[in-house]
């Protein structure tokens, strides 16, 4: 993960708020498909980070890599949440001892650096469940045929509801979009995780928040981006560097309105 700096934006779904900006730099090792990556663990106490068997708090720790050391990632892969020095996240970094949270490790990056491990399964969205009116696939359809560059005010500053929209409600539930993440079950979401399939809703802090859709490839659909009360396609990174804002993690497509 990625260690950020102050910085004071404007953006949205948001009011004008003190929120982060990065700046970061990555060191990939190899060719191909199977590549590695390094990154160097840091924490707050100085103290070693513990090594786990698998990708699981509870899994037996099997090592400790000291602060400042660094560390070759052959592959990730998802576990339990963590939260550490660089933000929350349900990554794991196998290194040659075992498994660590990515949350204390520098690797320039929010996402996975490196190919996912062997059994991995790639994140899917669903809406089992959830008692969605639409399915992803629906909500994508829908999203990518309302796009638009000119104004409209039902999309200005209203990026939530725009949500609810493409999944066939009337409304969200949730006051902000912040909120919106903040009542989301924790089975539902995935803290600090960049690839985001399509029908995913990708959440950003700062003041109220700001929610978008994936489309699938790293690229989403996003309220106000490409102007006030437009919807144009845009990427998690130019939200953050346009607006500043913290990559919270994304979601199933729940909503508070029928919970």
């Amino acid at each position: 993960m990625k260690l950020s700096a102050m910085r004071r934006i404007a953006a949205g779904c948001t009011r004008t708020v003190t929120l982060f900006a990065t700046v970061a730099t990555v060191v990939i090792v190899g060719t191909g498909t199977a590549l590695a990556a390094s990154g160097t663990v840091h924490t707050d106490s100085g103290e070693a980070v513990n090594v786990h068997s698998g990708p699981h708090t509870s899994d037996a720790i099997v090592g400790s890599v000291a602060n400042g050391a660094s560390v070759t990632i052959s592959c990730q892969t998802y576990g339990d949440t963590v939260t550490g020095k660089y933000g929350t996240s349900d990554i794991w970094d196998k290194i040659s001892l075992g498994y660590i949270t990515d949350t204390y490790v520098y690797t320039g990056s929010d996402g996975l650096v490196a190919p996912l491990c062997s059994g991995t399964t790639a994140p899917v969205c669903s809406t089992s469940g959830l008692g969605d009116p639409n399915t992803c696939a629906q909500a994508v359809t829908w999203a990518k045929a309302h796009e638009s560059t000119s104004y409209n005010a039902s999309y200005y500053g209203m990026c939530d509801h725009v949500m609810a929209l493409a999944y066939g409600f009337s409304a969200s539930g949730s006051e902000t979009a912040y909120d919106h993440w903040l009542a989301v079950p924790a089975k539902y979401k995935h803290a600090g995780e960049t690839t985001v399939p399509a029908g995913g809703l990708a959440f950003f802090g700062g003041g109220d928040g700001h929610v978008m859709i994936s489309i699938g490839s790293g690229k989403f659909v996003s309220t106000d981006i490409g102007g006030n009360g437009t919807l144009t396609v845009t990427t998690i990174a130019a939200i953050k560097s346009t607006w500043g804002k913290p990559y919270l993690g994304w979601t199933e497509p729940w909503f508070q309105v029928n919970h």
